[in-house]
C-alpha cells in the first residue's frame, strides 16, 4: 500500500506537466535563477527538501524544520560575466517557528554607451537587479509546516528602473510513509513597469502650430510586465545505506507563467552522516529547447568548528548555448 501511494502521487506529478504550452515575457527574470549550490546541483528539484537557508527561495515552509541559526552565502559565475549572489540568515524562534532574511543580487561590470552607428560616446552605464526579503515559517504539526516570504524587487539599467513587491508561499508535509511533499508559489505580485530619466524626451506638442513651446518634456510610456510566477510541486524520499550513509531522490513538477511546464529530477548521496555529499540532477525535462542540460556537485561539512558547523558546496551546471555556470556556497550553522 505504501508503494502504491507513492506511485499514484508520482504519476500525478508527471502527468501534470503536460499542460498547454505557453510562451511570454516577464519582468524580473532574475527571480527564476535557482539559488544554492546543493539545490542547483540536484537539478532544482528541491521544493520538498528545502532544508537550509535557500528554503526562503524554493519553499519558505521548509525553514521551520531547520532548528539551528544559519548564515548562508552563495556566489555564482553566471552567463555573460554576470555575478549572481545570495545571502540568507535564519533564526529559530520557539521550536515551532523560524524567521529569515535574504538578499538576492545580479550585478555586472560597467558597459559603454553607444549611439546609432556604434558611435563611441565615452560614457558608461550599469545594470543590476536586487530582491530583499523576509520570511516566516511555522510548524502547524510535527509533520506539516507553512511559510511566507515577502520581498522588495528592483531592476535598474542606466537611469531607468522598475520597483515592486512580491510574495512567496509554501507548504511542506512529511508523510507517515517517510517521503516528503512540498508545494510553493513564488513571485506573486503586481506587474512592473520601467520608469526613470532615460525615458524623458523633448517633445513638440503640435508641429503644425508656430510659436508654441518646442521643448515640452515628455515621458516615453513603457508596458507593464508580469512577474515570473511559478508553481512548484515536489516529492522526495530518503533511503538509508548502512548506519552512516543515505541517498535522497527528488522530483519537482514546475508550472511557470512564461514557459511550458517541465520536470526537475535530482539525487544526493550523503556519506559519514553528511560529512561528504555528492549530488546531481537534470533540469527542465520535457521542456523544448531548454538551456540547462544537467548539473552535479559536492560538498564538505566540517563539524565542531568552534562548537558549530561549517559547510562548503560547489556545483557545475552544463548549458547548451550560453556557457556553463558554477556556484559555490558557504553556510555556518550555530
Amino acid at each position: 500500500m505504501r508503494k502504491l501511494n507513492k506511485y499514484i502521487i508520482l504519476f500525478f506529478l508527471i502527468t501534470s506537466v503536460y499542460a498547454v504550452d505557453k510562451t511570454g515575457t516577464t519582468a524580473a527574470k532574475f527571480l527564476s535563477i535557482g539559488v544554492g549550490s546543493k539545490a542547483s546541483g540536484m537539478g532544482g528539484a528541491f521544493t520538498s527538501i528545502a532544508n537550509d537557508a535557500t528554503a526562503m527561495y524554493w519553499n519558505p515552509a521548509g525553514l521551520s524544520f531547520n532548528n539551528t541559526k544559519e548564515v548562508y552565502f552563495n556566489h555564482a559565475n553566471w552567463i555573460a560575466d554576470i555575478s549572481f549572489d545570495y545571502f540568507g540568515f535564519t533564526i529559530p524562534m520557539n521550536g515551532k517557528s523560524t524567521i529569515g532574511f535574504n538578499i538576492t543580487s545580479v550585478t555586472m561590470d560597467e558597459m559603454e554607451v553607444t549611439r546609432y552607428g556604434n558611435e563611441d560616446t565615452g560614457e558608461t552605464f550599469k545594470a543590476a537587479d536586487y530582491a530583499i526579503g523576509s520570511t516566516y515559517a511555522l510548524n502547524l504539526t510535527d509533520r506539516f509546516s507553512i511559510g511566507l516570504n515577502s520581498k522588495y524587487i528592483q531592476q535598474s539599467i542606466a537611469n531607468s528602473h522598475a520597483k515592486g513587491l512580491a510574495l512567496d508561499f509554501g507548504t511542506l508535509f512529511v508523510t507517515p510513509f517517510g517521503f516528503r511533499l512540498g508545494t510553493s508559489i513564488s513571485n506573486f505580485g503586481p506587474k512592473l513597469m520601467m520608469t526613470g530619466d532615460d525615458l524623458l524626451i523633448g517633445a513638440d506638442v503640435d508641429e503644425n502650430i508656430e510659436g508654441n513651446n518646442e521643448s515640452v518634456t515628455g515621458i516615453l510610456s513603457t508596458d507593464y510586465f508580469d512577474l515570473p510566477l511559478v508553481l512548484r510541486i515536489g516529492i522526495s524520499d530518503e533511503f538509508q545505506i548502512g548506519s552512516r550513509n543515505n541517498i535522497v531522490l527528488s522530483l519537482d513538477a514546475i508550472s511557470p507563467n512564461d514557459n511550458a511546464n517541465y520536470i526537475n529530477v535530482g539525487a544526493g548521496i550523503y556519506l559519514l552522516d553528511g560529512l561528504i555529499s555528492l549530488y546531481g540532477g537534470i533540469n527542465s525535462l520535457f521542456l523544448e529547447n531548454a538551456e540547462s542540460e544537467f548539473s552535479f556537485g559536492g560538498g564538505l561539512r566540517i563539524p565542531q568548528l568552534l562548537n558549530n558547523s561549517l559547510s562548503i558546496n560547489f556545483t557545475h551546471e552544463q548549458m547548451k548555448f550560453l556557457g556553463n555556470t558554477q556556484q559555490v556556497s558557504i553556510s555556518f550553522n550555530y
